[in-house]
């Protein structure tokens, strides 16, 4: 037989996520009642080479006028908005998930960054950055060079054996 431990709080930690999921999903959407209206926060891929960092968002059914991109203090900021357009008066929607409204996305730069050189790329609703490092931040190979060895002669090799 197995043993069911009794927690108290269980039920009201329900009704929390529950509410909480109500009012997370509709209480922040404006405009018209039951539109998918309100912030909404793009995803975003960063990674990195041996010249630079790439940052791609994805923005879909947004055009590049659309964002705004900046860099201030070693933050970057991706601004814009993605609005909700009616195609006919006529139109009655019955579902809308896909989120509209503005958004604001910020990343810290690390200092290995330059703020100087940044390509900014719009292709396919995808968002491409390219950042450059700094020249002393790209990685170096440091050569190795060796002293060429003395050929040894007969006379040393006869001194090192009788010595030893």
């Amino acid at each position: 037989m197995n043993m069911i431990t009794y927690d108290p709080f269980r039920e009201l930690r329900s009704l929390q996520d529950e509410v909480n999921r109500v009012f997370s999903s509709n209480f922040n959407r404006s405009g018209e009642p039951g539109l998918g209206r309100g912030a909404w926060n793009p995803s975003v891929d960063i990674f990195e080479n041996k010249d630079q960092i790439v940052l791609e968002a994805e923005l879909p059914g947004i055009s590049p006028e659309d964002v705004n991109i900046s860099i201030e203090n070693n933050v970057l900021t991706i601004h814009g908005e993605r609005r909700f357009e009616k195609k006919d008066e006529g139109d009655n929607f019955h579902r809308v998930e896909r989120s509209y409204g503005s958004f604001t996305r910020s990343f810290t730069l690390p200092p290995t960054v330059s703020s100087e050189n940044v390509m900014a790329n719009f292709d396919n609703g995808i968002l491409r950055l390219e950042l450059a490092k700094r020249e002393e931040a790209k990685p170096r190979r440091i050569e190795i060079k060796a002293k060429p060895a003395e050929p040894k002669t007969i006379e040393a090799n006869a001194k090192t054996q009788a010595a030893g």
